[in-house]
């Protein structure tokens, strides 16, 4: 019985030391950033918005069909915006201009890159939505940026490594999750 009682009697006090130790801990984290504007790259409160300065960087201003397409930056990685999006923003399900030239049943007269099959299947049911964009498909720019021709803040070495020259310009990611599937 002593013994327990010694050995319950340590496990606290020890929890009493943990518990005091990380408060010092909490202190010396705190004192090592100074202050927000240590954290990320733009040395800038990431508190307000007001005093950031964006990268020299000129954005399409292209009408849709006047420009040259940047390459995708990896395989099935999403396309960049080639055109403007100066009035067609914001976008809603009930509201999405996008779909006026990018619909799978629009695209090909309006010479434009019709939306892949990801975009008409409900992964949470796992079935087709037929010719209806997907309820989770609507808000484009969620993954669509606008290209540009900003230079990256951070310097990489890294090179894509594409299947096949087509997935240069298209999206086989219907066919990549389906893999094994059948």
């Amino acid at each position: 019985m002593f013994k327990k009682t010694v050995f319950v009697f340590i496990g606290v006090l020890a929890l009493f030391f943990v518990a005091c130790g990380s408060d010092e801990k909490k202190d010396a984290n705190q004192s090592a950033l100074s202050s927000a504007e240590d954290l990320g790259l733009r040395k800038t409160s990431l508190q307000s918005e007001d005093s950031v300065i964006l990268p020299n960087a000129v954005y399409e201003s292209a009408m849709p069909g006047e420009s040259e397409l940047i390459q995708r930056s990896f395989e099935n990685a999403p396309p960049l915006i080639s055109h403007s999006v100066d009035g067609m923003l914001p976008l809603s399900a009930d509201s999405n201009i996008c779909l006026t030239c990018h619909d799978k049943a629009l695209a090909a007269d309006l010479n434009a890159t019709a939306m892949p099959p990801t975009h008409y299947f409900d992964f949470v049911n796992n079935k087709s939505t037929g010719d209806v964009v997907s309820n989770a498909r609507f808000s484009c720019t969620q993954c669509h940026v606008v290209q540009s021709d900003a230079k990256p803040i951070v310097g990489n070495t890294f090179k894509a490594d594409f299947q096949n020259e087509t997935l240069k310009n298209k999206s086989n990611l219907i066919d990549t999750l389906n893999e094994g599937i059948k």
